[in-house]
């Protein structure tokens, strides 16, 4: 089979935020952005990937969605327990200072782990974890 990772979508309730947390803090580039307000729907993805991106989605736009599961979204956004992506670079205390300098809320510094990877952390504006593994 000839499978490829296309797009993945993360939830984001402010897409200005997000613009400025995906596109500015980590560089990525924007490759769609549709709606209007709040509404909206933005890919991003980096630019010597430019078949894998990353939707930044409005979750509680899905008409199938019960106003109770909008609440629990809704909590599980604020909490960072609803979405999570990990990402890697070669340059893990580069990438690091650049989004602490970018004001993005930190949830672990640079850590080797115990099971052999060096990472670090972040929440995105909308709550979700952002795990960055170093590449050895």
């Amino acid at each position: 089979m000839d499978i490829t990772i296309h797009a993945s979508f993360l939830p984001q309730d402010d897409p200005d935020a997000a613009l400025a947390f995906y596109r500015d803090a980590l560089g990525f580039e924007v490759r769609n952005d549709v709606g209007q307000g709040k509404i909206r729907w933005i890919t991003v993805g980096p630019a010597d990937q430019p078949d894998t991106s990353i939707v930044l989605a409005p979750p509680s736009v899905n008409p199938g969605l019960t106003d109770d599961e909008r609440r629990t979204i809704a909590e599980m956004m604020a909490k960072g327990t609803y979405a999570m992506l990990l990402l890697a670079t070669k340059d893990l205390d580069a990438t690091f200072e650049r989004l602490q300098a970018s004001a993005a809320e930190v949830v672990q510094e640079p850590t080797e782990q115990p099971y052999g990877i060096r990472d670090c952390a972040f929440r995105d504006p909308a709550g979700n974890m952002i795990r960055i593994q170093e590449l050895r």
